[in-house]
């Protein structure tokens, strides 16, 4: 096995990241500091930092995640993270993209580092799904723009999936679909067509939903959803 994919396994971070620190020299093998590219068998011996690598059984969990608390394993402000919602002992694990302080849903926190990099780097596109909600009225029309792409912050968004689930004279709900996820990427395209986000709630990744889990619940992903993430 490639040492970066070992290390990712071990929970330590990324397969990217891992080739980062192994450039470094924070890793070894058989007590030699190892090189990007090298390969390791069940025998050898690898450390980080001086402490021993071991590979386990990784953790995959879904979280319905809650207004109020931030996707990191910690924060320098002190504000409420994710993984004060999981249970105590669940080990290095870290939440799968972000979801802004003040959107909640659907979020994926594991130890895979692998399947981590699968789920959020853009060239893999994996469809999210949000239910955006605004004040006042909107028509299928509206959200063209939205649909075929607009500028932003210097960049033009993907085309995306939109449309209308109710509306009325108070609010629209809106279900999007998009396969990038740039910072407040959703917010931002309904500024620039004139419409302010009060709800945002991610409700799908691929085909996979919050069915059945309260705000601020978590269980652990089946085998089936792991391969289905895994194969997307």
């Amino acid at each position: 096995m490639r040492l970066n994919k070992y290390l990712a396994a071990a929970g330590i971070a990324s397969r990217r990241e891992c080739d980062k620190i192994i450039a470094d020299g924070k890793v070894t093998v058989n007590g030699k500091v190892a090189g990007v590219g090298v390969t390791v068998n069940p025998d050898d011996e690898v450390c980080y930092c001086g402490n021993k690598v071991v590979l386990k059984k990784n953790e995959y969990y879904i979280l319905n995640k809650p207004k109020g608390y931030i996707c990191s394993v910690s924060d320098e402000k002190g504000r409420k993270t994710v993984l004060d919602l999981m249970p105590q002992g669940v080990g290095r694990i870290y939440p799968v993209g972000r979801l802004d302080y003040d959107s909640e849903g659907l979020l994926i926190l594991t130890t895979d580092g692998e399947l981590a990099q699968k789920l959020t780097h853009p060239s893999n596109e994996v469809p999210k799904t949000y239910l955006v909600k605004i004040e006042g009225t909107l028509t299928e029309n509206d959200l063209n723009p939205i649909r075929s792409g607009l500028e932003i912050d210097g960049y033009k968004t993907k085309k995306c999936k939109a449309h209308i689930v109710e509306t009325n004279k108070a609010y629209t709900k809106v279900h999007v679909t998009i396969t990038e996820g740039k910072n407040r990427e959703i917010r931002k395209m309904f500024a620039a067509i004139g419409k302010e986000v009060t709800l945002l709630k991610r409700i799908k990744i691929g085909e996979l939903t919050l069915r059945g889990l309260d705000r601020g619940a978590y269980r652990k992903l089946t085998q089936i959803e792991i391969a289905y993430l895994t194969t997307m």
